[in-house]
């Protein structure tokens, strides 16, 4: 499952993603990441929560975004809530040409059994069509 907020910068998507992340605590079994370009927003998660600042990673691209995101599933087998904010600024690429890259993370998500919540600034007019169904 993918769940997709998409808006113009600063329409409070980040609010709202670690809003989502805190209160999933009350229903997860398993763990919660919340994933982040940088670390402005970690004292702002529960710290049930763990914190990664995907910048200390170097993140060049979709497939080494979907290697990172497969690492991070590996080493925790109880991984039930992926939160990853600010999505575009750690993937490098223009949301437009990520069709391929949604395709695998969703296969991944049924796959691993994870909830995936992703915030993404962009102009909702110009959204592309192969995102419509993950939009929450």
């Amino acid at each position: 499952m993918i769940h997709v907020l998409c808006g113009e910068t600063g329409t409070g998507k980040s609010k709202k993603i670690i809003d989502m992340a805190n209160a999933s605590i009350k229903d997860a079994k398993g763990t919660i990441v919340f994933i982040a370009s940088g670390n402005q927003y970690m004292y702002d998660l529960k710290r049930d929560i763990r914190h990664i600042d995907a910048d200390e990673y170097h993140i060049e691209g979709p497939k080494m975004f979907f290697g990172f995101l497969s690492g991070i599933a590996a080493q925790d087998f109880d991984l039930e809530y992926l939160y990853i904010d600010n999505f575009l600024s750690i993937v490098q690429h223009p949301l437009d040409s990520l069709e391929g890259l949604f395709k695998d993370m969703e296969d991944f998500s049924k796959r691993a059994n994870i909830k995936l919540f992703i915030s993404a600034s962009s102009d909702t007019a110009e959204t592309p069509a192969f995102l419509l169904p993950y939009m929450a």
